[in-house]
């Protein structure tokens, strides 16, 4: 009988490795084409492999939790689920498997090697354990962890590895090479040379860090972290270690928005069938500061500044776990408000769905984060690494505030924000900081009452 090999599809042009969640199909079970096989986890989305034939699905190669490569053969599938397990077997290629075999022809006949392989590789992907090495200042992905771990790398053996993936990432190739005494590969842009990471102090010699004893009654409950929450931990921890954070704050007069907002928001969604919200008057605020302090939309590449053409903003969205996800709205500056509130609206929609692409939360450059929605008034949030800066945009509250006229100062109610700026001070000095959040608020303040979308 014929049979397809499902491998694990391509999801990203970054994304290398992913993890296995759910296998939506056990073996023996009936696949249609495009019906959902198993679910995937990359470090920040959450998706659906399907089956791209109909048949049955014979054999899973990996167990839930396991870490799998792009590429890789993940289950078998018969396609042709009809045919008579009398047909001779000469009849088939020698590269296909009869897996219907009688119990008396299984013990005559040797394995086959492709069996072989894939009780091999099941073996492999079992061993496999990740490792947690969130005490260090860099990002590794569960691939990369889980070999170190089985190798017996130590933290910061893995810290000098120098890596050849996007933004300094250590890669599989790169970690295997060492394990190996090979010389790493050179596929680091030109522009781009490998720098040394500058040094902080570790786990063991800042023993402030050490995790204090937590001490359990017996009327307390554990509960153990999900997988997003425990990549998003040790992502932020991550960012605490590499970036010295200061935080800038600005209030900003909101009311023309306020008015404006309320004058067309009916209109809007009568006619377009969704809302309109404050985010992407925000986001393009953001957009045209960067443009005129593209300082701001940096990142760091060892003693390297890495100056960013594109403006790719991202929007962090809570999830109804209670997590954190950011998808990105690339090149934010070439789009007008009705094309950011489409971009917007869409993307907050399929991440409250799981049904964002990898791709859609990779290559930000900058990240507004809305802590108003909680009802906060500010915050001082979390860099968003590889980036430099992020932005919290607070509540808006109604509020007495001084008006400049020409007759004289006046006291009126206003609309008011606050506007807080997270950034990298290794590279990014409070004169551009708060020049950057000032900017970003004088855009808000200047918003045309009268505006059409």
């Amino acid at each position: 009988m014929a049979q397809y090999e499902l491998v694990l599809p391509k999801m990203g042009e970054s994304v290398a490795e992913a993890t296995i969640i759910k296998w939506v199909k056990k073996p023996g079970e009936i696949i249609q084409i495009d019906e959902s096989v198993l679910e995937i986890a990359t470090d920040k989305v959450d998706s659906e492999v399907p089956s791209p034939v109909a048949g049955k699905l014979i054999k899973t190669l990996f167990n839930e939790d396991d870490v799998v490569q792009v590429g890789s053969v993940i289950a078998i599938i018969e396609t042709d689920v009809n045919a008579s397990i009398e047909e001779p077997k000469t009849n088939f290629p020698t590269s296909e498997i009869n897996i219907q075999q009688s119990e008396s022809e299984k013990e005559e006949e040797p394995v086959m090697p492709e069996i072989q392989e894939v009780n091999q590789t099941e073996q492999t992907a079992q061993k496999l354990t990740p490792t947690n090495y969130s005490n260090s200042q860099r990002f590794y992905s569960p691939l990369v962890k889980s070999i170190a771990a089985e190798e017996g790398i130590s933290l910061q053996e893995l810290d000098n590895i120098k890596g050849t993936g996007a933004e300094g990432r250590v890669t599989k190739q790169d970690i295997l090479n060492f394990i190996n005494g090979q010389p790493l590969s050179s596929k680091i842009n030109a522009d781009i040379k490998p720098q040394p990471v500058l040094q902080t102090p570790t786990k063991d010699q800042i023993k402030t860090n050490a995790a204090p004893a937590i001490s359990v009654s017996g009327g307390d409950e554990i509960i153990e972290m999900d997988r997003m929450r425990k990549l998003i931990a040790d992502h932020m921890v991550m960012s605490k270690h590499t970036s010295p954070h200061v935080t800038s704050f600005v209030e900003a007069d909101v009311t023309n928005i306020v008015k404006w907002r309320e004058r067309v928001k009916n209109s809007f969604e009568k006619r377009e069938g969704e809302k309109i919200t404050f985010t992407p008057i925000f986001i393009e605020a953001i957009a045209k500061a960067i443009k005129d302090l593209p300082m701001i939309n940096v990142s760091v590449n060892g003693t390297q500044i890495i100056k960013k053409r594109d403006i790719n903003i991202g929007m962090a969205a809570a999830l109804p776990s209670g997590n954190l996800i950011v998808p990105v709205i690339k090149n934010a500056d070439q789009l007008n408000l009705f094309g950011l509130t489409k971009s917007v609206n869409d993307l907050a929609n399929r991440a409250r769905q799981s049904k964002l692409k990898p791709d859609e939360t990779q290559g930000g450059t900058f990240t507004m984060t809305n802590v108003g929605s909680f009802g906060n008034v500010m915050g001082t949030p979390i860099i968003n690494q590889p980036q430099a800066a992020i932005l919290a945009v607070g509540a808006i509250k109604k509020k007495p505030a001084v008006i400049e006229t020409e007759y004289g100062d006046v006291i009126a109610i206003r609309h008011m924000m606050f506007l807080s700026l997270s950034y990298d001070h290794r590279v990014v000095d409070g004169s551009l900081g708060g020049s950057f959040v000032r900017k970003v608020a004088d855009y808000l303040e200047a918003w045309d009452i009268n505006r059409e979308i």
